[in-house]
Formats: C-alpha cells, structure tokens, sequence
C-alpha cells in the first residue's frame, strides 16, 4: 500500500483530509477536472461530458480508499 495519502475520519465512515502532497495533488486534479471540463469541452456531446464526470468521480473514489490510512471502516472516534 505504501504511505497513506489521507487520513480517516474520526466518527463515521470514510475519509478526511489529506495527509500528504499527493492527496491534495489529486484532489486539486480532481477539482480542476470537475471545474475546468465544461469549459474546455464545450463543443463535445454531452454524453461524453457526463463520462469523463463521472470516471473522474469512480477514480477519485479508488483512489481515497485505497489510499486511507488504516483503511475504510467504522469508527467511533477511540484510535
């Protein structure tokens, strides 16, 4: 796995901030994908527009599971 890129959250299920550059990296990516697309892609069909939304969302998602210290799990907020 390597070193965690984000850390869980307290309470709950999933993932909090990041803990290093290369979670904020992907989340300035993914930001910028999200962001920027409609702009640069304005005279692509919608469907294609919706696509790469959404591959970016299923990767951002891979990505921060796979990424999480300690994994996803429920938490009660005892470490």
């Amino acid at each position: 796995m390597g070193k965690p890129w984000f850390n869980p959250k307290r309470y709950g299920y999933g993932a909090g901030l990041p803990c290093s550059w290369e979670g904020w990296a992907v989340l300035a990516a993914f930001a910028a994908i999200m962001l920027g697309g409609p702009y640069l892609l304005i005279d692509v069909d919608w469907r294609l527009r919706a696509a790469i939304g959404i591959a970016a969302v299923v990767a951002l998602f891979v990505i921060i599971v796979a990424k999480t210290r300690g994994g996803w799990r429920w938490r009660w907020g005892q470490e």
